[in-house]
């Protein structure tokens, strides 16, 4: 399997030929480093919820339209997507497969925002190799324990580093592949991807450095 970052929270993974891609957002766009036209071969997007930096409506238009892609989500963001025309497929929590994808998806709690309500988000466990907690450091069941791969936020007005590192340090992953930082200067990125990477190694775990779009890794 094959898992790239696009830029924020934006990532696609690709088995057997078919390509899932998760949570396509304004911030993965807003430079114009990444562009639709990557991702005119996606067989099926997943949002995890609704918050601008993890659903841009219309950049998600058109990658629909030129992929004729499946949307899956949950009812609250079908809800918010009914006016732009794109249908869904709702998701519940539970198992279910997308392709060769094998899926767990389960209801988690967005941290806390301030003075912002908190969307329904649900967390994903890929294969049982992989884990998208989406914005989420709650407590996971051991089925979501000890991932070959974590796709961590490392960066949030909702966190700290610390807040991050007990979180992985808890999930305890073989590897970390960083998201949710779009929005830091390259300069300030590489600085806190050293940190990390520093803090991990001593827990024997990988912290991929993902600075620059389409980033990847194979598992």
């Amino acid at each position: 399997m094959k898992i790239s970052k696009y830029i924020h929270s934006c990532v696609l993974l690709e088995k057997d030929g078919f390509r899932l891609l998760f949570d396509p957002g304004k911030f993965t766009f807003a430079e114009n480093l990444v562009n639709v036209e990557e991702f005119n071969k996606v067989n099926a997007v997943i949002i995890t919820h609704d918050h601008p930096d993890h659903l841009d409506v219309e950049k998600l238009k058109a990658i629909v339209k030129l992929s004729g892609a499946t949307i899956y989500t949950n009812k609250e963001v079908a809800e918010g997507l009914k006016g732009s025309g794109l249908f869904c497929e709702l998701v519940e929590p539970g198992k279910f497969d997308i392709g060769p994808f094998a899926l767990q998806a389960i209801n988690v709690k967005h941290e806390n925002i301030l003075d912002s309500p908190l969307p329904d988000m649900q967390a994903y466990l890929i294969d049982g190799r992989i884990l998208n907690p989406a914005d989420s450091f709650g407590t996971y069941d051991d089925e979501f324990q000890q991932p070959e791969l974590l796709i961590l936020p490392v960066m949030a007005p909702f966190t700290t580093e610390i807040a991050v590192a007990d979180f992985a340090d808890r999930i305890k992953p073989k590897a970390v592949l960083p998201v949710h930082d779009g929005y830091a200067k390259d300069f300030f990125l590489k600085q806190r991807y050293e940190t990390y990477s520093k803090h991990f190694e001593k827990q024997g775990i990988i912290f991929h450095q993902a600075m620059q779009p389409g980033f990847s890794i194979s598992i």
